[in-house]
């Protein structure tokens, strides 16, 4: 693998730079004074601000971008017929993928935290991050999210502590170097990769291992996962559990909510009370990403006082559970689940909530997801007292599936639900706002482009 090192910037180009974590890498990179080039499809704010912070941006992608780089990285939606790969293979020009390079950029870095789990890697690696920075630790965090405390996806710190997350897809968090793991949960996704659960938590087990096997090496992970001594079987490192409502290290006592799901409670680490958070996110499963946001700060030093208050004043990323505004006097939020379990939980926070009528318009992320769980898909929207289902993004995949929207609220009026599909945003819009009225919630949900809607309605 070709070796990065920061002591000797070099020429890089990024294809795919507009995807937001190769962008926050190109960023930490420029930071180092590195000359950077990338490309992509088409022109977002993230690609204009690295053009405005002196990157060479291409829209399109073609072989005459790749001039003369030391180095090309690519994503994993980029395949070898893609132009400028090509192109950078036939002038043999070094190669890493987003998550090679990434992994070794956090290898400069003396102590690596990586968050990885099916779902809440984001709003979890966020909240390590806010406490971190607030402590004064310095961390250098690349997030998946957009955050408001760092003004975007991307911090540049110290060189002592670095914050990423860590995501399964295609074994990307195997090329990573933590020195803290922390699992959130292991459940069946991206089986257009893995060929199923085992497969998966094979993948997961790979990545605990990457850890220092000593004193210096800490597994943090969700004690209610099943089997979790499948992980932590032969590890030679510190491992340490988190949960509710069981014998874990770091766990949450009488948790309450108020009347917006926003959950209180006493944390507690191997049986002491540390004290009251009052979170300012909702829903239980926020209550989880805390007491694994607190392990780990704990960890690298934080003391629990500092950890309490960061979590109280930590509000959330974008596009989770996220507040958009107000139409004819329904109330508009935005969510990014795209996973049964996320759109559960996230429900199950909406229905804490003052409301009158529940909404959904959901937009499936990808052929193989939804058909691989489609029935869970359905057992979850079910929560909503009325679901509108949007065509399914295709993001990297085309429908040799057969597997339509339309499928899933099939389902979920078979089994007494309330669902529509209706393809077009236009037409989701017009239904919106001749059925929504005072007191009712419409949420938004999907890891698409579905946030257009809520953005559109309430301009």
């Amino acid at each position: 693998m070709y070796q990065i090192d920061f002591k000797k910037p070099i020429k890089v180009h990024f294809i795919g730079i507009g995807g937001i974590s190769m962008s926050g890498l190109a960023e930490i990179l420029m930071r180092e004074g590195f000359q950077i080039s990338g490309s992509d499809m088409k022109a977002s704010p993230l690609t204009e601000g690295l053009k405005e912070k002196g990157a060479g941006i291409a829209i399109g992608q073609r072989a005459e971008n790749i001039e003369a780089p030391d180095l090309v990285v690519y994503t994993a939606a980029i395949h070898p017929d893609n132009p400028e790969y090509a192109e950078a293979v036939r002038k043999n020009i070094p190669m890493l993928s987003r998550a090679e390079l990434l992994g070794e950029i956090m290898s400069n870095y003396s102590e690596a935290v990586n968050v990885a789990g099916t779902h809440g890697k984001t709003t979890t690696t966020s909240m390590i991050s806010e406490i971190l920075i607030k402590a004064d630790k310095d961390p250098t965090v690349s997030v998946g999210g957009l955050l408001d405390a760092i003004g975007g996806n991307l911090r540049n710190g110290a060189k002592d502590l670095f914050v990423a997350e860590a995501c399964e897809y295609t074994n990307s968090f195997l090329s990573f170097h933590p020195t803290i793991a922390v699992i959130l949960n292991v459940e069946a996704d991206h089986l257009d990769f893995f060929k199923d659960i085992d497969d998966i938590r094979n993948s997961f087990r790979k990545f605990v291992k990457t850890l220092p096997q000593d004193e210096t090496g800490c597994l943090i992970i969700n004690g209610a996962i099943e089997n979790r001594d499948f992980f932590m079987e032969g590890m030679g490192c510190d491992c340490l559990t988190f949960g509710i409502g069981g014998d874990y290290d770091y766990t949450a006592e009488d948790i309450s909510y108020d009347d917006f799901a926003r959950p209180s409670y006493t944390l507690v680490k191997r049986g002491e009370k540390l004290g009251r958070v009052i979170l300012k996110v909702h829903g239980k499963h926020n209550v989880l990403d805390s007491l694994a946001a607190a392990a780990a700060a704990d960890r690298v030093g934080v003391s629990a006082e500092d950890i309490i208050a960061s979590l109280g004043e930590f509000e959330g990323v974008k596009r989770r559970f996220e507040h958009k505004g107000n139409v004819n006097g329904c109330e508009i939020l935005d969510d990014y689940a795209h996973h049964p379990q996320e759109i559960e939980a996230t429900l199950d926070a909406a229905r804490s909530c003052r409301h009158k009528k529940l909404y959904v318009v959901f937009q499936p992320h990808t052929y193989t997801r939804t058909k691989a769980l489609m029935g869970e898909f359905a057992d979850a929207l079910k929560k909503a007292d009325e679901v509108i289902l949007a065509d399914i993004y295709a993001a990297r995949e085309t429908n040799t599936l057969g597997v339509s929207s339309e499928d899933i609220a099939r389902l979920i009026n078979a089994d007494g639900g309330n669902a529509k599909y209706i393809p077009e945003f236009e037409e989701i819009k017009k239904y919106i706002l001749e059925n929504v009225g005072e007191g009712d919630m419409l949420i938004t949900m999907g890891a698409g482009n579905v946030v257009d809607i809520a953005n559109q309605l309430v301009l």
